[in-house]
């Protein structure tokens, strides 16, 4: 299966499973920004994530697909010290600040970026048309994410620091994007490349998890946190390792923006499940977000 995603690299078959992924990845990614601000500490839920993700893609890395090669290890060194900064910047931001605040700034951040690296990395070119759906959205998700700030009532210096982690963390989602992006073409093999990717870059935030809860006074129950690792790790395999192979049989800046629907989902989900308030005028930027989506997918 590896070679036949090899084999539709660059073609309009590529093209159209990569919206496809890119979406789905979108969905799977608010839920799983979600899990990481809901009950539990997100120190805890991301390290809870991580421990089942390095248990569950362990087997599967050494034994099904073996050990990379020489030239692979300094690759995939960069992929764990790119994704330890993304989740250390997630976690100080999701301390700090609502879940809709946070998760706007992070992902309206990243499209803008991640175009540019994808253009003086990859070569890629994008028309006027697709500039202004990237615009479109980017700047909905912003709004959203200022209308959102308007309603906080935490400490104005823990809501500040909390925006600063967030936009460090929209800067490294575009910095992460291109280099998967690219580190996943480089290895030849994209499900053995996924399988050493979530191995290797979870190992850093279980151990940080672990710590944490051992030195914790009033400790939350292991069975729950544990059961949110595992959910988190599966959805995880989907949002990252989706959003993975678009980037590599697609143009890595559309696949980026199509990802970052995913501000509509995390804010019904706010809505719905975190019974954080969403109005008409969130409904409205919503609309803008999705428009401008859909801009940048037609007006290539």
């Amino acid at each position: 299966m590896g070679d036949w995603l090899l084999s539709l690299m660059g073609t309009p078959e590529g093209a159209r499973l990569a919206t496809i992924l890119a979406l789905i990845a979108a969905v799977a990614h608010a839920v799983f920004g979600a899990l990481q601000k809901g009950a539990h500490d997100p120190w805890l839920s991301r390290g809870s994530i991580d421990i089942a993700l390095t248990v569950m893609s362990a087997p599967i890395a050494i034994f099904v697909f073996g050990v990379p090669d020489r030239a692979m290890w300094p690759v995939l060194l960069g992929v764990v010290v790119i994704h330890f900064l993304y989740k250390l910047a997630m976690a100080l931001a999701y301390e700090r600040a609502a879940f809709t605040v946070v998760y706007p700034v992070v992902r309206g951040t990243g499209p803008l970026v991640t175009i540019i690296a994808a253009i003086l990395v990859f070569g890629e070119q994008y028309t006027v048309v697709q500039w202004l759906g990237v615009l479109c959205l980017s700047g909905g998700i912003l709004l959203l994410a200022l209308r959102n700030l308007s309603e906080e009532r935490i400490d104005p210096r823990a809501l500040q620091i909390g925006l600063v982690w967030a936009l460090v963390g929209g800067v490294l989602v575009a910095a992460y994007t291109t280099y998967d992006a690219w580190a996943i073409r480089l290895s030849g093999d994209p499900f053995g490349f996924l399988a050493w990717f979530f191995f290797l870059s979870s190992i850093d935030f279980a151990i940080l998890g672990a710590w944490r809860y051992s030195k914790m006074g009033a400790r939350p129950r292991p069975g729950p946190l544990l059961l949110r690792g595992v959910i988190g790790g599966l959805i995880a395999y989907v949002s990252f390792g989706a959003v993975m192979i678009a980037t590599m049989i697609g143009k890595v800046g559309e696949a980026a923006v199509l990802r970052e629907t995913s501000t509509v989902f995390a804010a019904l989900i706010g809505w719905f499940i975190l019974r954080e308030r969403v109005g008409p005028r969130k409904l409205a930027l919503m609309v803008m977000i999705a428009l401008g989506a859909v801009i940048v997918e037609l007006g290539g």
